[in-house]
């Protein structure tokens, strides 16, 4: 844990420490058993599998649902693939008798995937994903670099706005950009979001297409080698950049700025190694050298406002540029591109249960980001103590009859 406890009970603290995610562990496999058999939505999740497949009108495919592969993870890091299933009750029947610590969702496939081996050996290579929602895995564990109040798994209030960030600019491009409508967004559980564009049109993309979505977003390039960690080509933003940059702006300056102390003492060489005129760089190094504030806080905004000054007194647009880079480098969501340019790539169901954590993996309102707290996510404990609590005042007040009041 690398952030300090705060004396109103620790709201920004880390959302889970190491006792806690022990405890969890070790209760788990008892209470997922009564979670999936009380509380987990068969019922709204196998509609969402089914996208209208599971009536009798003549355009319903019936073989659909059974063409859909789930993944298990069991006790002990067991792993089932290539599951199938072809009824909504099959489906919820084999969650409650495996009590799976993880369940994944992968594409419908061209056959059943359970009898793959069987299409293999005919040598057709009929088998195939056919279908598959377009995905986005967004893990805050791959900001490390730019967020000093925590790392690795660890979370807490002061680096979560990255995630807001990644949903705010994601959601907007996929909806005015691309046109998708029918777009979910799932927190983790732990350490990121997930997101699922679930459109016909986005579900039937093959994966030179997806790839080709997933490349439009791709602005952050990770080379540890390289100052700037960021790729802005042409002489000018791109108008999806320009209005993602309103944005991360923003949250940068008013945000993520002073609760990662940026412009520290200890951290302000990070932000001039970017700037491309060393004069510059210079002439900022000598003025904060000298004038170092008590309060930690207000020297990161006057040394903001000051590097902003210094870069537009020259009026070049190789500064400007350069305060661009800044700020797309600390904010700019880092998507797994991986996940979402490959069809058969599996990711985690919603309303899962993170086995370490205990959080329940819940839909987030991206209309209303800002206001999720991953803190205050259900858990598996707090849920299940609900239904002995409320089970307990059922109790009570039954009448004498036996009946409920």
């Amino acid at each position: 844990m690398t952030k300090e406890e705060t004396e109103n009970g620790g709201e920004d603290m880390l959302i889970d420490g190491p006792e806690t995610q022990d405890k969890e562990l070790e209760a788990f496999p008892e209470r997922i058993k009564l979670y999936y058999g009380w509380l987990f939505p068969h019922a709204d999740m196998s509609k969402w599998m089914s996208y209208g497949n599971d009536g009798k009108h003549p355009a319903c495919d019936q073989s659909y649902f059974g063409r859909r592969e789930y993944s298990f993870t069991l006790e002990n890091d067991i792993y089932m693939r290539f599951q199938s299933y072809k009824s909504a009750s099959e489906l919820e029947k084999a969650i409650k008798d495996h009590c799976p610590f993880k369940i994944d969702i992968g594409p419908v496939y061209s056959v059943d995937p359970a009898k793959r081996h069987a299409y293999s050996q005919s040598g057709d290579n009929i088998f195939t994903p056919v279908e598959k929602e377009l995905v986005f895995d967004i893990d805050i564990s791959d900001y490390d670099d730019v967020r000093y109040c925590c790392s690795g798994a660890d979370v807490c209030l002061e680096c979560w706005p990255l995630m807001t960030i990644a949903i705010k600019v994601i959601d907007t491009a996929l909806r005015d950009d691309f046109g998708f409508v029918h777009i979910l967004w799932v927190y983790s559980g732990r350490r990121g979001v997930h997101c699922w564009v679930c459109d016909t049109k986005a579900r039937r993309l093959n994966n030179e297409q997806r790839s080709a979505i997933a490349e439009y977003f791709r602005v952050y390039k990770g080379n540890s080698n390289s100052k700037s960690k960021v790729s802005l080509v042409g002489p000018a933003l791109h108008p999806f950049l320009v209005r993602s940059y309103n944005v991360l702006s923003d949250y940068f300056e008013k945000k993520l700025l002073c609760s990662q102390q940026l412009l520290s003492d200890e951290r302000y060489e990070n932000i001039l190694d970017m700037i491309s005129d060393e004069s510059v760089a210079s002439e900022l190094r000598g003025k904060w050298q000298g004038n170092r504030r008590s309060n930690a806080n207000d020297i990161n905004i006057v040394r903001w406002e000051q590097l902003k000054q210094h870069c537009g007194r020259k009026k070049t647009s190789g500064l400007r540029r350069c305060l661009e880079e800044i700020v797309f480098s600390y904010t700019y969501p880092r998507i797994d591109m991986e996940v979402s340019k490959h069809m058969n790539h599996l990711l985690k169901s919603p309303f899962c249960v993170h086995p370490k954590t205990g959080r329940v993996c819940i839909p987030i309102n991206p209309n209303l980001c800002d206001e999720f707290d991953p803190t205050n996510v259900p858990t598996l404990s707090k849920l299940l103590r609900e239904i002995n609590t409320g089970g307990l005042q059922a109790e009570g007040e039954k009448g004498r009859d036996g009946s409920l009041i």
